[in-house]
């Protein structure tokens, strides 16, 4: 359980970005390599932006209703939380009421707590390039988080290891479509869960640069995590908390529970001035209502209930209101995923956190067991409905695969070129008179071509989006090279990607430092576990 330095490699001394008086010599900052290897040539590294209104599929009336639908279930059922300290908290407002373990919430309450939570914030990545918006018009995507298997053409399905943790870190990294990292790709069943947290954080701090997330499992840990990122980002405590560095997400155990180590991570991020994005993970006829209204309207509830609580903690701190609203097959009652109804859900969630002005964070997921058309199609779909939505945050945009139960290296790969090809979509489009080309029009006439015209010439090397995976050749020339298929060129993708991984800078003594933190609390045993 040791650190495995050979799976780390060092790059060189980092030159600390420029500042001035005391803030320079207290912070050290990461730069990063250019992402885009000769061998691989991708769309470059940069957050997107939505240039048009989000899709809307239910009038205000309905979206009210489905707010004054979750109010009455939060006032007259309630939202079990099992802990003691997040039950108090609450009680002391004076807008609930308490029985048991049930919170029972007054409507007004919630209406007033919900307007400190920011609209808009900055994610501070630990690589201030990697920097990241929520909220406004922006867009994330994230890799595949909290697999338990994972797989790749040669090694097929697999329990998760460090070993595959550290490499989907790396093809993550690699893939410039990747965001930022909203979990474990897969978890490193190999490392004792007392210490997981703390080899899984080094590995994601010296393996990638990209903003980074931790678990709320138990408020050590939360802890843990942030003192790593404030050693990797050189500042202070107050600092932290003027820059929010790190995020959680939480799920509600639906329907209607909080599990009491989820809410004591909101507790230590809120309090914090940390990102907590509350996403009840809902399926209709399983753990919510059949019907999509139905669903939405208990999701809410739930979601509503954790951003409360964030806000009484520390008004204004960042929250991130999370959708994760499908469907099970009614026959088998397995999950399923990229659905016509989950798609309906994504768009009508999306109305209702711009109701509460609060960021957006969807999914993009699939149930499918192999890297097939339904991989493909359920993804888009997911994919589609999220960007459409007015989603800030895509969760498992990149690698997920059988529901959740799997990472899959070859999948990380077609999803960043389904990735690749949002981002290009969502930049806007020129229409300056250059762009309007009616001189290339005039050049070309009746009956001509633009092959050859100077319009074309001087834009044809970047004028269309260049897909990682495609295959535009005639049929003819296709068969004459071996008649590929689409696993053919993924598969050569990841090996590329993974041969040309460059690690990102780190200062030497910050990673001294980083190390000794580490070492020293497995020395404490890190944290309790109940094996």
């Amino acid at each position: 359980m040791g650190l495995l330095a050979d799976e780390n490699p060092r790059a060189g001394d980092n030159l600390p970005r420029a500042m001035t008086g005391e803030q320079g010599a207290r912070r050290s900052r990461r730069r990063s390599r250019e992402r885009t290897t000769p061998a691989v040539a991708q769309v470059p590294w940069k957050q997107p932006f939505r240039s048009f209104e989000p899709t809307e599929l239910a009038s205000k009336d309905q979206i009210e209703a489905i707010h004054q639908t979750s109010l009455t279930i939060m006032r007259d059922l309630g939202i079990k939380f099992l802990d003691a300290e997040t039950r108090e908290i609450l009680l002391a407002t004076g807008g609930v009421k308490v029985e048991d373990e049930v919170v029972f919430f007054e409507p007004g309450f919630v209406e007033e707590s919900i307007k400190t939570a920011p609209s808009e914030f900055t994610f501070h990545a630990p690589n201030p390039e990697r920097d990241l918006v929520m909220g406004g018009n922006s867009v994330a995507f994230g890799a595949v988080a909290s697999a338990p298997n994972v797989s790749d053409e040669a090694g097929g399905r697999r329990a998760g290891s460090r070993a595959d943790f550290q490499k989907l870190i790396k093809l993550g990294h690699s893939i410039n479509t990747v965001h930022m990292w909203p979990g474990y790709p897969v978890e490193p069943i190999d490392v004792h869960a007392s210490v997981r947290h703390l080899d899984a954080a080094y590995d994601f701090l010296t393996l990638s640069d990209l903003a980074l997330h931790a678990y709320s499992l138990g408020r050590v840990k939360n802890q843990d995590g942030l003192e790593m990122i404030k050693i990797v980002r050189q500042i202070d405590e107050e600092t932290l908390q003027e820059e929010p560095s790190l995020w959680t997400i939480v799920n509600a155990n639906s329907p209607l529970v909080f599990d009491a180590p989820m809410t004591q991570g909101m507790i230590e991020f809120a309090s914090r001035n940390q990102i907590v994005c509350v996403t009840p993970f809902t399926l209709m006829g399983a753990m919510a209502p059949v019907t999509p209204a139905g669903a939405i309207s208990q999701h809410n509830a739930e979601a509503l209930a954790g951003i409360v609580l964030t806000q009484v903690v520390r008004p204004g701190a960042p929250v991130i209101y999370g959708g994760f609203t499908s469907n099970v097959d009614m026959q088998s009652g397995a999950p399923a995923f990229g659905t016509p109804e989950a798609m309906q859900t994504t768009i009508v969630t999306g109305q209702l956190t711009r109701r509460y002005g609060v960021p957006y964070r969807s999914s993009g997921v699939n149930a499918a067991n192999a890297i097939d058309a339904q991989a493909a199609y359920e993804s888009v779909f997911s994919l589609w409905g999220a960007v459409m939505g007015g989603a800030h945050i895509l969760v498992h945009a990149v690698g997920w695969m059988e529901g959740g139960l799997r990472a899959s290296f070859e999948k990380m790969v077609l999803d960043a070129d389904l990735c690749a090809m949002v981002q290009t979509f969502l930049e806007p489009i020129d229409f300056t008179s250059d762009a309007l080309a009616l001189d290339a029009v005039q050049d070309v006439g009746h009956g001509g071509h633009f092959f050859g015209t100077p319009h074309t010439l001087e834009r044809y090397r970047d004028a269309f989006y260049k897909p990682l995976i495609s295959d535009w050749r005639n049929y003819e020339t296709w068969e004459e090279a071996g008649k590929p298929e689409a696993k053919d060129r993924v598969t050569e993708l990841v090996d590329t990607l993974l041969a040309t991984y460059q690690a990102p800078e780190m200062d030497e003594a910050v990673h001294a430092e980083l190390t000794e933190f580490v070492e020293r609390r497995k020395a404490e045993g890190g944290v309790e576990t109940d094996f």
